[in-house]
């Protein structure tokens, strides 16, 4: 580890361990010192859950069985929460209660007793003391939400003692979260909580004054966490889908009751549908940047329609670091930017100048996504750059990540500086061009990368050189090996012509071809993180350079 790379973790480190000091005191301070608390006393209205419901899954947990975060648990009769959980992922999902939400295709009197027992045996086996994955303050803020939401299943037919030990266990976590909100990461986490717990002020009859202050801390929180062009600090465009699940149902909710709006928030959301519109593919799918995965297409209209933004989407998010490249029917999207901070690099991928695209219904090239379910092991290896559509260098990612205990995987290394230049044509054919600095420390070169669109958006140009860190081409190749991988999306199939040409097929017909001047496309096994079903096979092309650059066309068929 390079001295500079080495003292800046350490004084990340530093800073970390002053905000589990501040966790902890907050913690342990008594309720009656915490400003802003309210007890639960009844529950007076269930914000809208947006999200899809399945009827299967529903049959599935009144029958004792439990499809969750890809795999299943049989209860057999008893509480799921007194068994082993078959991963962390699962026993997240359990603990958050979003399975809730399905249970609404089944009201029936069986059903909502069945869902009301659930939760009944969690606040006796969980609800007493806070500790373990039930209470991550993710998991508390999905719970929460949870609750209030599907409190009329939850509710339904609930004698007086199940009902005082519900709002009392809500009362629990809110305060549970407000106490720790202030020193929660920087990020998704701390956002989350300030919804749940603004969302918990106004659905359950607060003071005044605590809906206020609520209100002002979730302004103050959306302010710092979505960029003025609509994108989340997190450069993770499913996060912005994530965040319109929860704002959009809040803010509806804040109207029916006759409270004031927090001022910032209507005009937060109608950033954010700009953003989620620029990352759609034409095939209706989210792009694969930072951590993004497969979202089923339901989940994404479900939000859409509410959108009054309207108009085309941006050709740029500069805040966010992604361009859009847009003609006819097809759509390329890339990947132009940097984590904001190491702290928010997390979960950020080494996907500079990655890039996807989309024509008619289909996705052809895409980068790999990440696994919705998986373990750490295959998270880590869907952020290297070897699993992106860019140019890497002996399997080298652009961004170093170092695996800290109490930070987290986070990028102490990567690219600083990142130029783009974006022209249109006398020809109106659209030109970005940028370069990124990722590889100058170890190998003492800048991967530029150049893509180039014609008006009808049937011919695709691009380009991919190593330069000297002063801009001129690089005289001699990096003694590893240099290749430009072009992710292929499952459904597409991949017919060779001949050496230097390839054809990209979708199942409706649909095809581009795929060339290069000089050289060798080679057709390589890939592994797709992002399906909806879980990690599956695909393909990939790859390309050796032989010299400082390469070129490549994509020529579309009708």
């Amino acid at each position: 580890m390079r001295i500079n790379d080495r003292a800046r973790l350490i004084s990340l480190h530093i800073a970390e361990g002053w905000r589990q000091v501040r966790q902890t005191a907050a913690v342990l301070t008594p309720a009656f010192v915490q400003r802003g608390g309210f007890r639960i006393n009844r529950v007076i209205v269930a914000p809208t859950d947006l999200r899809a419901v399945d009827a299967f899954v529903a049959d599935e947990i009144l029958n004792g069985r439990f499809p969750l975060a890809g795999r299943i648990l049989d209860a057999d009769g008893q509480s799921p929460f007194e068994l082993e959980l078959p991963s962390l992922q699962f026993a997240r999902r359990l603990h958050g209660f979003g399975w809730l939400r399905h249970m609404r295709a089944d009201k029936s009197v069986i059903a909502c007793n069945h869902a009301r027992w659930i939760t009944d045996q969690w606040i006796g086996l969980h609800g007493g003391r806070a500790r373990g994955v039930a209470w991550e303050s993710d998991v508390v803020s999905r719970r929460i939400i949870s609750w209030l939401s599907h409190s009329p299943v939850v509710l339904q037919d609930a004698d007086a003692g199940f009902y005082r030990r519900f709002t009392t266990s809500l009362s629990q976590q809110v305060r549970y979260l407000q106490r720790r909100v202030d020193s929660l990461p920087e990020g998704l986490p701390r956002l989350k909580a300030r919804i749940a717990i603004a969302m918990a002020s106004i659905a359950t009859e607060a003071r005044p004054a605590a809906v206020r202050r609520a209100g002002r801390l979730l302004d103050s929180e959306l302010e710092r966490q979505v960029l003025p062009d609509g994108s989340h600090i997190s450069r993770n465009p499913q996060a912005s889908v994530d965040l319109l699940f929860d704002l959009l149902p809040l803010r509806q909710s804040y109207i029916n009751l006759g409270h004031a709006v927090p001022p910032r928030l209507i005009p937060v959301i109608d950033r954010i549908f700009p953003a989620v519109r620029f990352f759609r593919h034409t095939s209706g799918d989210i792009g694969l940047f930072n951590g993004s995965s497969s979202a089923l297409a339901t989940d994404l209209m479900s939000v859409l329609r509410y959108d009054e933004t309207s108009g085309l989407p941006f050709k740029a998010l500069p805040h966010g670091g992604f361009h859009r490249l847009s003609a006819g029917d097809t759509v390329i999207l890339v990947d132009t930017g940097k984590p904001l901070s190491a702290r928010l690099s997390a979960a950020a991928h080494a996907g500079c100048l990655s890039f996807e695209l989309s024509s008619g219904r289909n996705r052809f090239i895409v980068n790999s996504g990440s696994p919705r379910f998986a373990g750490e092991r295959l998270r880590q290896l869907a952020r290297t750059t070897a699993a992106h559509t860019t140019v890497c260098i002996g399997d080298v990612s652009s961004a170093r990540i170092a695996n800290s205990p109490r930070l987290g995987p986070i990028m102490v290394s990567g690219p600083s500086q990142i130029h783009v230049d974006r022209q249109t044509g006398p020809d109106g054919s659209d030109r970005l061009s940028a370069r990124h600095d990722g590889y100058v420390k170890r190998f003492g070169v800048i991967h530029e990368r150049e893509i180039r669109i014609n008006e009808q958006g049937t011919k695709i140009a691009g380009r991919d050189r190593l330069l000297l860190p002063d801009g001129l081409p690089t005289p001699d190749l990096p003694s590893a090996e240099v290749i430009a991988r072009f992710h292929i999306h499952p459904s597409i199939t991949v017919e060779r012509s001949d050496e230097r040409k390839v054809r990209l097929v979708a199942p409706d017909g649909e095809s581009w071809t795929f060339s290069i001047p000089v050289g060798e496309i080679s057709i390589g096994e890939d592994v797709f993180f992002a399906d909806v079903s879980g990690i599956g096979p695909s393909q990939q092309l790859e390309i050796v350079f032989e010299g400082p650059e390469i070129r490549w066309f994509l020529a579309h068929h009708a």
